[in-house]
């Protein structure tokens, strides 16, 4: 993540200094996907046309840090979702397990902390799906953009391109559990319960026009349960 003058490594470059040392502080900068494909490409001694899908993920999962990606490309090979294929005499990789894994903890702290410079509507558009946890089915947004007017797809969608979110089928969920609880803290908590309560009333008015969506009358309770000052406020 970013390092502000507190952090450790300025205290230390500081007494370097003060010791006659000189020392160069070098700014690395993020990647673009190109590169990252370059790189990943060289690195598994594959064409980048092969290499692309696997940059693409790894490029929306650590937005280009060199550091990120390279801790990033460690733990696929640990965890064998990159690999060598004796039989076919190259690295091999597991797209959809990848694309499906959370970001590192680094990467996450990064983000919680670039949710403050996102607008106000990519904000809001996080906080409001902060309130349903980790993930929300599309219907659920469909319900909040017709029957409340919430303007949510677009943000959602920037988020999404923007590394806070990932899109799987038709779920949206946070790239990080750290980065949910980062959105739904910006909330007060009695604008949660407001939010809960409004969210709750309106898909079971949904839901009484369809009585076979059980999904969303399972998630319309439980808005609504989540509404209650009190368990807000003990959470």
């Amino acid at each position: 993540g970013e390092m502000n003058e507190h952090h450790h490594v300025w205290n230390m470059m500081s007494t370097i200094s003060d010791l006659g040392v000189n020392a160069r502080v070098i700014q690395m900068s993020h990647l673009n996907r190109d590169v990252v494909n370059d790189m990943i490409s060289d690195m598994l001694r594959l064409s980048p046309r092969l290499t692309r899908p696997l940059a693409d993920i790894a490029y929306h999962k650590t937005k280009g840090n060199p550091l990120f990606l390279k801790r990033l490309m460690i733990s696929l090979s640990k965890d064998g979702l990159l690999r060598f294929s004796l039989s076919r005499r190259r690295w091999v990789w597991d797209e959809e397990k990848i694309q499906s894994r959370k970001i590192p903890d680094d990467v996450a702290t990064f983000l919680t902390s670039a949710i403050f410079k996102l607008s106000p509507d990519v904000q809001n558009a996080l906080c409001t799906l902060s309130c349903f946890g980790a993930a929300t089915d599309e219907a659920v947004i469909d319900v909040l953009e017709t029957d409340l007017g919430v303007n949510l797809k677009n943000a959602l969608e920037y988020a999404v391109s923007e590394g806070f979110l990932e899109k799987v089928d038709r779920n949206y969920q946070f790239s990080h559990d750290r980065v949910q609880e980062a959105a739904y803290n910006m909330l007060g908590f009695e604008h949660r319960a407001e939010m809960h309560l409004e969210y709750g009333i309106a898909l079971c008015l949904r839901t009484a026009k369809n009585d076979n969506d059980d999904s969303l009358l399972f998630t319309a309770v439980n808005q609504i349960n989540r509404g209650n000052l009190s368990e807000i406020s003990d959470s």
